[in-house]
């Protein structure tokens, strides 16, 4: 048994949360907001982001960050990527040489262009960092529905330790050494699922949004590779197996976003609506940004950052889309 807390009170640190328990482990929950942890206590349930899903008696709830901290043999850092870093800050001085932290959360801080796993190892310098991503909505997570995930890390230890602690017979986890990679598909997909949404909300159908996939995921694994990431990791779980669920599901509050977008609500009006963090939002800017400055061409987020920041209808980006220059599809085929 691992005593194990998770940093973020969120339908995915929650849903989690289920997962640890259900394994036998110690689980904690921690929150900043005292309101939130009061209704999990009384309710057992988060009513407002995971309705439905009971828990456990086992599991404890706790404002109190160093507490939360203190004697943990794994910390889950479940908050939203534009959390991380003041999470990871405020953690800091209470975290024990050697550590082990496991990042959930998919994002790009737009001011470094840093993926998460990186903020958390500049912060808090004397933990140690994993990741844990997938195509994994917190709804189905909670429900016990069949799961695939990856854990990343810089030793195989460490990844086969949160596979160990996190795998059961509906949960099931790899391992694998490609953190850049794991990240930057769970990133970049946000930023995709919000042009299939946009496509959705148009009215759009199957071919669009295959197109949309595919298309998708060649952007993406342009960028990984470029960045030093694996070409296995993009044809995998935590690369195209992500950006499908990401794109076509019902739970996705990405899509959902940018089909609210494609019907003509304004961005602020979109997340509103949503009433969730929409994390393709804040990773699309810095998506751009890393197309620039490693030269490589993104079309759909490109058109997605215009939609988005510029006012661009998605109407015309779209058309410019299907309008953009002949080309083959794959760069390295050549005639016979």
């Amino acid at each position: 048994m691992a005593k194990v807390s998770i940093i973020g009170a969120g339908s995915w640190g929650t849903a989690l949360a289920t997962v640890l328990s259900h394994n036998g482990h110690q689980v904690t929950i921690w929150s900043v907001i005292e309101e939130e942890i009061r209704m999990l206590e009384e309710k057992r349930e988060h009513v407002t982001k995971l309705p439905g899903v009971t828990l456990a008696e086992s599991i404890q709830f706790t404002t109190d960050l160093e507490a939360a901290i203190e004697g943990r043999d794994l910390l889950v850092l479940a908050v939203p990527s534009v959390f991380t870093r003041g999470t990871a800050k405020s953690m800091q001085p209470f975290v024990e040489e050697g550590q082990l932290i496991v990042n959930v959360a998919k994002g790009i801080e737009e001011k470094t262009l840093m993926v998460l796993s990186d903020i958390v190892e500049e912060e808090i310098p004397q933990a140690r960092v994993a990741v844990l991503s997938g195509p994994s909505h917190a709804e189905e997570v909670g429900r016990q529905l069949p799961t695939t995930c990856v854990a990343g890390a810089k030793t195989r230890e460490d990844a086969e330790y949160v596979q160990n602690v996190f795998m059961n017979d509906v949960f099931r986890v790899y391992t694998s050494p490609d953190m850049i990679g794991i990240e930057l598909g769970g990133a970049l997909k946000n930023v995709i699922a919000l042009a299939a949404g946009m496509a959705d909300g148009l009215g759009y159908g199957d071919n669009t949004k295959a197109a949309l996939i595919t298309r998708g995921i060649t952007e993406i694994g342009r960028l990984a590779l470029a960045m030093g990431a694996k070409s296995e990791t993009i044809s995998g779980l935590t690369g195209i197996g992500d950006l499908i669920v990401t794109c076509a599901s019902r739970h996705s509050r990405n899509r959902k976003a940018g089909m609210l977008i494609g019907q003509g609500k304004t961005m602020k009006e979109a997340t509103e609506e949503v009433q969730m963090v929409v994390e393709g939002i804040y990773s699309a800017k810095a998506a751009m940004a890393l197309s620039e400055k490693f030269q490589v061409p993104m079309p759909i987020i490109e058109q997605v950052n215009l939609v988005l920041f510029h006012d661009k209808p998605v109407g015309e980006a779209v058309q410019e889309l299907m309008l953009r220059d002949r080309k083959s599809e794959h760069d390295q085929s050549k005639w016979d």
